[in-house]
């Protein structure tokens, strides 16, 4: 009881800060969440496969919920049809924020870093009014989306990693970022979105994943979508998981996202990687089944591949499926977007516990590569038209990042609407690291 009044001031003060940036706050017409919740579940009569991606198959309308209080901010949810990793139809929700001058036909979709293998914690069931400790995210980012309605926005969460929370697996979120987009410009009339609706993309961290291979996989995937969106903006980016996994052993802090990472890409793809791990990396493996960055960051310190892996795969690289599936998500083996980008990354690693500097994957925020975030802006550079800005914050962190990318992210995307030239850093970006896929070698039995 001693932690309401600081939980409905909390909640209070980030419904205000919405209000204030006029969100329309017409009367909620369902009631919050629970885990059971049936908005979640797909019941209809035609196979999920005979319905186009992006179609919406339940919508509601609920009020705007912080750490369960409800604010009077109004939140429309569509439950749409979507696409997994492994390429299978599937259902996942949306959450949108309707801007009270919504004719100016603009539309930011914001991706979340909620980075949770429980579907829990997801940001919609966050608005809809769950309380959850991996939930404390998604409340949290009210304060990065105020000044998105504050601009006038309409702004459209995702819930990027599916129904089963597919932690870290880049090629879903980007599936269900793009067909939330699909939804929320085909439902017009609760929405106030269109097909001719622009959009910008953002996102920071895990959210990053989301935007990052959004604006990769849009020309291919969501023609349509690509032809709207005006520019993506990124900060704290995971490019290539194996040299992250590398990079973050041993950490005081980050480590814990390893078997986090494990867990998330082997769920996504269907694969078992518990089988190469002895008994301690068995008993981390399950306790994280559901667990969210709270679980993890600071909880496993100095924890390594080795300390969970049998002695015959103390090598990463010598596990078949784990090969396989961080080839799958590595974003430098994908497409390159068409449209213009802002990239921001840290490199000051070490003020979070990461004090790490393998060869050939360098330093970094202290769970992303610079060195990986710098390849992949080059690598744009050359593909794409050119358009890529780049700003690499020395000594902040990835938490430090975060404050000092954000202004500047939506001062890039006010401009990309405003419809002026995007500026370029390409040609003056510092050499990266080899983004080619992992090799096999040989297990030492």
């Amino acid at each position: 009881m001693r932690h309401r009044p600081v939980r409905r001031f909390a909640a209070a003060a980030a419904g205000a800060a919405l209000t204030a940036a006029g969100v329309a706050t017409t009367t909620a017409a369902a009631p919050p969440a629970t885990a059971s919740d049936s908005f979640y579940i797909y019941d209809g009569s035609a196979p999920l496969a005979s319905l186009a991606p992006g179609t919406v198959l339940k919508s509601r309308t609920l009020r705007y919920h912080v750490l369960g209080i409800p604010t009077p901010v109004t939140a429309i949810q569509l439950l749409y049809r979507t696409t997994d990793a492994q390429g299978r139809p599937s259902a996942n929700v949306t959450s949108v924020i309707r801007s009270i001058s919504g004719e100016r036909g603009e539309a930011v979709s914001y991706q979340s870093f909620y980075d949770s293998l429980n579907p829990a914690d997801s940001p919609s069931r966050a608005i809809a009014g769950d309380v959850s400790l991996g939930g404390v995210v998604a409340n949290a980012e009210t304060l990065f989306l105020a000044p998105l309605v504050a601009q006038g926005y309409n702004v459209v969460i995702p819930d990027t990693e599916g129904q089963s929370a597919d932690f870290a697996a880049g090629p879903e979120y980007a599936t269900t970022t793009l067909d939330s987009i699909r939804a929320a410009t085909s439902s017009a009339a609760a929405t106030g979105m269109g097909s001719d609706t622009k959009f910008g993309l953002m996102g920071y961290s895990g959210g990053a994943i989301a935007t990052g291979w959004a604006a990769a996989l849009a020309p291919t995937y969501a023609p349509e979508v690509n032809r709207n969106l005006v520019g993506f903006t990124e900060g704290g980016l995971l490019v290539d998981p194996a040299h992250n996994l590398k990079y973050v052993d041993g950490s005081l802090v980050w480590s814990g996202v390893i078997p986090m990472a494990l867990i998330g890409v082997s769920r996504s793809f269907g694969v078992d990687l518990s089988q190469y791990m002895n008994s301690y990396g068995v008993q981390v493996y399950n306790e994280l089944q559901k667990g969210s960055i709270v679980n993890a960051l600071g909880q496993y310190p100095g924890l390594t591949w080795k300390k969970l892996a049998m002695p015959q795969y103390a090598n990463p690289d010598s596990v078949p499926d784990f090969v396989t599936a961080v080839n799958k998500v590595n974003l430098g083996s994908y497409g390159t977007p068409t449209i213009p980008g802002y990239i921001g990354q840290g490199n000051g690693g070490f003020l979070e516990g990461t004090f790490s500097n393998p060869p050939g994957i360098g330093t970094g925020d202290g769970v992303m590569v610079a060195g990986d975030v710098r390849a992949l802006a080059r690598q744009y550079c050359a593909g794409g038209d050119g358009s890529i800005k780049y700003d690499q914050f020395e000594l902040l962190s990835h938490t430090g990042t975060a404050a000092a990318w954000a202004p500047l992210a939506l001062g890039w995307l006010n401009d990309r609407f405003a419809g002026r030239a995007a500026p370029s850093d390409c040609g003056r970006i510092a050499a990266g690291n080899s983004l080619a896929p992992e090799s096999l070698v040989v297990p030492e039995f």
